[in-house]
């Protein structure tokens, strides 16, 4: 099983909170969401392994077992064209957990007019692969998220 962290501190919101249709819907995948601490500070790796996709707002991390983790940082935050984001790694990058990606600020997220909340999801996972899935309360980086079967 591959336990998934949070990338961010702040709060577990679930899916189902997510401004978003595309996330809440879990279109993109299962998973949960993290409405972040306001301030400065950097997203993390949910999980070791190769960051396949990078963009300043949006990161997808590939562990050895194949699983495509997604960390979106914020909602419609494409528009901002990667102002107010920081890249730490390039994409293809052998990462750690915990190791930072992206330094950025959800507090200038939010007063660009966007929402901060992150969805962290599964990709091309079904629900039922995943489990103990984080939706309520507060969570620092590192804990875990959800285990992926």
């Amino acid at each position: 099983m591959t336990s998934v962290t949070s990338p961010l501190a702040g709060r577990a919101i679930g899916l189902a909170a997510v401004p978003d249709p595309v996330f809440s819907g879990a279109m993109v995948g299962p998973g949960t969401a993290i409405d972040p601490e306001r301030g400065p500070s950097e997203a993390v790796a949910p999980v070791d392994g190769v960051v396949v996709s990078l963009h300043p707002h949006a990161f997808v991390v590939v562990d050895p077992e194949g699983h495509g983790v997604l960390t979106h940082l914020g909602i419609d935050t494409v528009q901002l064209n990667g102002q107010g984001f920081e890249l730490l790694v390039n994409k293809g990058d052998t990462v750690t957990r915990g190791q930072a990606l992206i330094r950025w600020n959800p507090a200038e997220v939010e007063a660009a007019g966007k929402s901060p909340i992150s969805p962290v999801v599964a990709l091309e996972a079904t629900a039922d692969s995943l489990s103990d899935v984080v939706e309520d309360g507060d969570v620092k980086t590192g804990d875990q998220l959800f285990g992926w079967n």
